[in-house]
């Protein structure tokens, strides 16, 4: 039981404790990682670029952080790698419905849609 304690009392004070603001950050950060994946039940047409491109780059940018900070944050550097992996396939989707789907027509640009 002492054992218990003390793992407990470590996890308390560490410096990406949970009196800190470096715990409770990736921890409230996984909300968004986590609607990510309830988006996949999404049709890809509503799928947005813009926010799975920021998505997937806030992930890559803040994993590699978190392994150069002192102590490493695991739990930073968790939530970002999952952070960018639904973003990636966020964009998987999306591309794959935009550009290869037969069922819709090609994207094309918009002066080949005027000269139509």
């Amino acid at each position: 039981m002492a054992a218990i304690g003390s793992k407990a009392k470590a996890f308390w004070n560490h410096p990406a404790g949970p009196q800190t603001i470096h715990f409770w950050a990736p921890t409230f950060k996984w909300g968004i990682s986590i609607a990510n994946i309830a988006d996949f039940k999404r049709p890809p047409e509503q799928v947005s670029y813009p926010q799975q491109l920021a998505v997937t780059a806030t992930g890559l940018i803040w994993s590699r952080f978190a392994t150069q900070i002192t102590p490493i944050n695991y739990n930073l550097m968790a939530v970002n790698i999952a952070m960018a992996g639904t973003g990636v396939y966020q964009l998987y989707r999306k591309v794959k419905h935009d550009y290869f789907n037969p069922d819709t027509p090609a994207a094309l640009p918009p002066a080949a849609l005027k000269a139509a």
